[in-house]
């Protein structure tokens, strides 16, 4: 069965001296190269106030997109609708899946940054309550003709939300569950998940057992549903360079993320357990890294193991992503 390839796209400013003008136009021609290579879909990450990715609209990043493409799918991975308010997330997605010609996947996020809940003033005990509410508010504006929503946080009655999706009753939904609460409320209500970049190979299939378990117990079908497994990927020559390319962007993106808060004691545990990992673990347990054979070997070991029906890949370099498109892609 053929592997369904989307690729995870970071903003990433590591380099103040580079501009961040030139950040994007490097990020769109790999979108260019994703349209004509056979990738189902691009999927844009909302970040804020961190170099880690300079995306703080995905929706609007996802317009840059649309004009340039025909083909490729627009995916979000995540919106983090608790940030806004739903009408104005439900608004913003439809209007996205109209000009793209219904081209968007919707996925949606907690988020797990506390700099990002702190400035938005999202407390520690709401971050997940308002997130479900306000991912079922947005739900609600699009299933409804006349839409009305009442909850704890956020409450309409009686609007039209306007445009309509282009793919109805709404583009295809997914829950960015990293969590076993998350991925076990999502299973529950029958959402299909992505999976995160930041659990080891072995996380992710003991996490994928556990929610297809759930899913049935709850009366859901697992069958037709696209489960993206986001895995980082580091290719070069030889697998001692790529080796190197994968500590070197891994040490990175980890310290980003300390310097932003994020493995705070206001991150879950298991986010702070991933994310303090010695580097060389991280590496291993996390990256798929290798020379082009090797990286093949360790993608058709994961097909089995976890399994791999839709891989999201995270490149961690520009050489990564190239050799990727030319040396891995096609025996996917």
């Amino acid at each position: 069965m053929r592997v369904k390839i989307g690729a995870l796209q970071f903003f990433g400013w590591p380099d103040r001296r580079i501009p961040l003008t030139e950040v994007y136009a490097r990020a769109l021609e790999r979108v260019d190269v994703m349209e004509r290579s056979g990738f189902d879909a691009v999927w844009l990450a909302e970040h804020h106030f961190s170099g880690y990715s300079v995306c703080p609209n995905v929706h609007l990043m996802g317009m840059h997109v649309a004009g340039r493409t025909e083909r490729l799918r627009i995916g979000t991975a995540v919106t983090l609708p608790s940030l806004s308010h739903p009408l104005r997330v439900a608004e913003e997605v439809a209007l996205l899946d109209v000009l793209s010609g219904g081209r968007v996947n919707w996925g949606a996020g907690r988020g797990f940054d506390a700099k990002e809940h702190r400035a938005f003033g999202i407390t520690p005990d709401q971050s997940y309550p308002k997130f479900r509410e306000y991912f079922e508010a947005v739900l609600a504006a699009w299933r409804q003709e006349r839409a009305s929503f009442r909850g704890e946080f956020v409450s309409f009655e009686d609007i039209e939300v306007l445009p309509r999706p282009l793919q109805q009753p709404h583009p295809p939904v997914w829950i960015g569950a990293s969590s076993l609460e998350a991925i076990e409320w999502g299973a529950a209500h029958g959402h299909s998940i992505l999976m995160d970049p930041h659990s080891t190979h072995a996380e992710i299939a003991a996490k994928r057992r556990r929610y297809d378990e759930v899913l049935r117990s709850h009366g859901h079908a697992i069958a037709g549903r696209d489960i993206p497994v986001a895995r980082q990927i580091a290719i070069a020559a030889s697998d001692e360079e790529a080796r190197e390319v994968a500590l070197r962007g891994s040490s990175w993106l980890l310290g980003s993320y300390d310097r932003s808060g994020t493995t705070g004691p206001r991150v879950s545990g298991n986010a702070r357990a991933t994310l303090r990992r010695p580097i060389d673990e991280y590496v291993d347990g996390c990256v798929v890294w290798g020379s082009p054979a090797r990286v093949r070997d360790e993608l058709a070991r994961l097909r089995s193991e976890l399994p791999l029906e839709y891989l999201m890949i995270a490149p961690l370099s520009e050489t990564s992503f190239r050799l990727f498109v030319t040396e891995v892609l096609e025996k996917l």
